[in-house]
């Protein structure tokens, strides 16, 4: 075990796990299903974090070399490289503080490991402009209009064709069948 220390103060986290306190916190708080949240909603938020980091540099928030850490970061939790650091359970309390805050200390973690002992902080650098009220609603929709396009809509033509053809097939029967 390993101690991360938050604004709520100290925690007990396992040894190698990329996310801290606040996550953790979560984790003790809110054990209701077991279950996480799914890859689309995750490659979608690290998607949005990429996007967030590089605004803040283009606005001069974020120097180039910190959002370039972040970037690179939110980059490999989007891919699913991650995905096993992303514990807190689906149902949690408000916003999806929770789940945004357990992206930021992933991404923050990731990102120090890559600038060899930096000092990105997950909320004041990774979540630097971004609330949770925010974030959370926007990759719940990006993930969904992603997840529509790519499997839903597919899934509805491939259903259309298939009815289409069995409709042909039965043009010349009067019923082909009976409720009683």
């Amino acid at each position: 075990m390993r101690t991360a220390k938050d604004s709520m103060g100290v925690m007990e986290i396992p040894e190698g796990v990329l996310y801290g306190a606040s996550t953790q916190r979560a984790v003790l708080n809110f054990p209701v299903s077991g279950r996480t949240l799914p890859r689309p909603f995750l490659s979608a938020l690290g998607q949005l974090k990429i996007s967030c980091a590089k605004a803040n540099a283009v606005l001069g928030v974020l120097n180039k070399k910190t959002a370039a850490a972040i970037a690179s970061a939110a980059a490999k939790v989007s891919s699913g490289a991650y995905d096993s650091h992303f514990v807190v359970d689906v149902y949690q309390t408000g916003s999806g503080t929770s789940t945004n805050m357990n992206a930021n200390e992933v991404i923050a973690n990731l990102a120090n490991k890559a600038l060899k002992g930096g000092k990105i902080h997950p909320n004041d650098h990774v979540n630097c402009g971004q609330s949770s009220n925010d974030i959370i609603p926007t990759a719940i929709h990006v993930s969904a209009r992603i997840e529509i396009q790519t499997r839903l809509l597919p899934a509805l033509k491939k259903l259309h064709t298939s009815l289409k053809k069995k409709a042909s097939s039965f043009s010349k029967v009067v019923k082909i069948g009976r409720t009683h």
